[in-house]
């Protein structure tokens, strides 16, 4: 558990749909989810298929309580691009992390851990244990 806020969940996909259809599929399956901050960043600022820098920044400073920021990606450029934010030191709050974890089952499995009051570690371990999940 953490003493702070909840960790902070960032979604982002080349799409601003699906970016925030997943953040409320996650929330709404998750019990308390929707005590998670989570925000979704997808596209760019135009409104079109890709990955935005601003968007990515202004969507974690959005969700930081102060417990951490997870940011799950869907591909490519999205990686890229929060790989960048975190290099650079001051783009994104203190305690963001890029979690690989697959993304729709990732971001479920993050808030839900995220609702229970869980530590960053944990929220990414979950996220990242989705991988494991066995569909037959």
């Amino acid at each position: 558990m953490n003493d702070g806020g909840l960790v902070g969940i960032v979604l982002v996909s080349h799409s601003a749909e699906v970016a925030a259809s997943v953040a409320e599929l996650a929330k709404g399956l998750a019990a308390g989810g929707s005590a998670v901050p989570v925000a979704s960043a997808g596209g760019t600022e135009a409104g079109g298929l890709g990955t935005s820098a601003e968007l990515i920044s202004a969507a974690a400073a959005s969700v930081d309580r102060g417990a951490g920021v997870a940011v799950l990606t869907d591909l490519g450029s999205a990686v890229l691009t929060v790989k960048a934010l975190l290099a650079e030191g001051d783009e994104l709050p203190p305690h963001s992390r890029l979690v690989d974890a697959p993304f729709l089952e990732g971001a479920v499995a993050a808030v839900v851990t995220a609702a229970t009051g869980a530590d960053l570690d944990a929220v990414e371990a979950a996220a990242v244990e989705a991988y494991t999940y066995r569909k037959t």
